[in-house]
């Protein structure tokens, strides 16, 4: 027991005094991973606020089947029950002309006395037809458009905001360039690390050739260095979060902004706790694994 203690106070004494020793050298790596973080980070905050302005959308994207005059109250409850069970659709809400006035401010955001003017409702009974969570791709919707279509009394089929296809296209395109991004972020990470920690190992050579001679198990010898590693890494990870921080909050107000028409609920999300955790551990990761791949490279070490 004792000399586990002994080993853990010495490997924890030689990783400070070498952050110490290589603090303008550690200071720089952790500053280039920090950047290489922050980029990683601003990608994953950009890629989450983009899937959920698509999920809010999604929730109230509806495809409106309008009817022709002749189709009557009792025909429309009809032709709702059965566009209810198409495959793909969660809910059917039959409007009548009466409704579709009522909402046609809140829906437009134009008064609806200019429509009244005309003497008579021009709007027509329709059938908001809202799609199940895992059915509202572009493919899908097109299909339950085409049967609404096929039902007797609808005129017409809107399918809602088209611009949510290409949206969704955009983002799975941010979440591959975000994933590549990330992959060569990591990549440079590990390189930074590992070049740092061989910069420590060769000032330390003497002092390990002794420990050596002592009778110091490899491993003693290189847990201080992968210490320094590990402490790099969680600090470019801390450092990288606060700068998304701060970004965020100069940012926030012109982005809510810009996606104000997009969805009624634009608030834009930072990451959860849990998130912001593991940008920190996976910083400290990569940069555990950088000092592991600096000393497997060396065979003495």
């Amino acid at each position: 027991m004792r000399r586990a203690l002994a080993i853990a106070r010495y490997v924890l004494r030689a990783a400070a005094r070498g952050l110490r020793a290589s603090a303008a050298s550690a200071a720089i790596a952790v500053i280039a991973m920090a950047l290489a973080l922050l980029l990683a980070g601003a990608f994953g905050i950009a890629i989450g606020n983009m899937a959920g302005v698509v999920e809010r959308v999604g929730d109230r994207l509806t495809l409106s089947a309008y009817l022709t005059p002749e189709v009557d109250e009792a025909a429309r409850t009809a032709l709702a029950a059965r566009a209810a069970r198409i495959e793909g659709v969660q809910d059917v809400e039959a409007v009548s002309p009466e409704m579709a006035l009522a909402r046609f401010p809140e829906r437009t955001g134009v008064s609806a006395a200019p429509v009244e003017l005309v003497g008579e409702n021009p709007l027509p009974a329709s059938l908001e037809v809202r799609l199940r969570a895992g059915d509202r791709s572009p493919e899908q919707a097109e299909r339950v458009r085409l049967a609404l279509e096929g039902l007797p009394g609808v005129a017409e089929v809107s399918a809602g905001e088209d611009w949510v296809p290409g949206y969704t296209r955009a983002l799975d395109f941010v979440r591959g360039a975000g994933l590549a991004i990330g992959l060569v972020l990591a990549v440079a990470t590990l390189v930074i690390v590992a070049s740092t920690i061989r910069l420590a190992y060769a000032a330390r050579r003497d002092e390990l050739r002794i420990l050596a001679l002592m009778g110091a198990s490899r491993t003693t010898m290189r847990l201080p260095f992968l210490l320094e590693g590990l402490a790099q890494g969680a600090c470019a990870g801390v450092l990288a979060l606060l700068l998304l921080r701060l970004l965020f909050v100069l940012a926030r107000p012109a982005v809510e902004a810009s996606l104000a028409f997009l969805a009624d609920s634009a608030a834009v999300r930072f990451f959860s706790p849990a998130e912001a955790v593991a940008l920190v551990a996976g910083g400290a990761l990569l940069g555990l694994l950088g000092a592991a791949l600096s000393l497997a490279a060396d065979r003495r070490a």
